[in-house]
């Protein structure tokens, strides 16, 4: 079983989209998934066309009211399932704020579960929150989503940073694995932008940290307005519209995620 947080701090750039989206193209090649929305924006809970209410059992449920993972868990799909946010989860850093090891929960929670899943993909909030420390606590392998804009290598050192601290604190297993361009037009500074990213994680693999032996996929996810309309009608991007750009980019990146198994 891979697990994979799907972690940028900055929000916009594509974090929760590529999270659908891979897990739905991973379900469609007959691995079973399990997609944790972490992000109090319930985006990746509102893709998939479900709407949070006050009654909604939720990943906030687990996190503060000590419900099994079970509990909250709903099939989506074939090969899916979801554990789906809550704007409530806005409130667990001051809920969690005595509980001790409160990093730790979702990981305890996991190996307490009894279903097996081939994968299980975190979409996390645009933050280095205890939502983001529960994910990274958690998670094996790190996937860094990055638009490429001349500020990507400068928020990218500094997410690289938080994760180095995290796998020396609370996860010695934790490694950065995959970094993925995503909204991405072909345009002479992305280009420049892709080229610096790819130098930057070559001069990285002769260090011994934890993203020393990162991937930079060769997949590009390219700017497709059918990707910003599926979360609208509920669906993936290969249920909404299977014959775009759009699906075509993930489910080539989907056969790259699943050359490293």
């Amino acid at each position: 079983m891979r697990r994979i947080a799907f972690m940028n701090q900055k929000g916009g750039v594509g974090k929760t989209t590529t999270s659908v989206n891979i897990s739905a193209a991973l379900a469609l090649k007959g691995k079973r998934v399990l997609l944790i929305d972490l992000d109090p924006q319930a985006h990746a809970t509102l893709h998939f066309g479900l709407e949070p209410q006050v009654e909604f059992p939720s990943l906030y449920d687990v996190l503060v009211e000590d419900k099994e993972l079970k509990d909250v868990r709903q099939q989506i799909d074939e090969n899916l399932w979801l554990i789906p946010a809550h704007l409530d989860l806005a409130g667990v850093e001051l809920q969690l704020a005595s509980i001790p090891g409160r990093e730790m929960i979702l990981r305890d929670k996991l190996a307490s579960d009894d279903m097996e899943f081939d994968y299980i993909i975190m979409d996390c909030p645009p933050s280095l929150g205890v939502l983001t420390l529960n994910a990274l606590s958690s998670a094996q392998e790190v996937f860094i989503p990055l638009q490429p804009h001349f500020l990507a290598l400068h928020g990218l050192s500094k997410l690289l940073q938080t994760i180095e601290l995290v796998a020396k604190r609370l996860n010695k297993g934790l490694r950065v694995s995959g970094v993925i361009f995503c909204m991405y037009e072909g345009t002479t500074l992305a280009k420049e932008v892709a080229e610096d990213v790819l130098a930057f994680f070559a001069q990285g693999k002769e260090t011994s940290n934890s993203w020393s032996g990162a991937t930079v996929f060769n997949t590009k996810i390219r700017r497709n307005v059918r990707l910003a309309e599926a979360p609208s009608f509920g669906h993936s991007i290969f249920k909404y519209a299977p014959s775009s750009n759009g699906a075509e980019d993930y489910e080539l990146l989907t056969a790259e995620i699943l050359e490293q198994e």
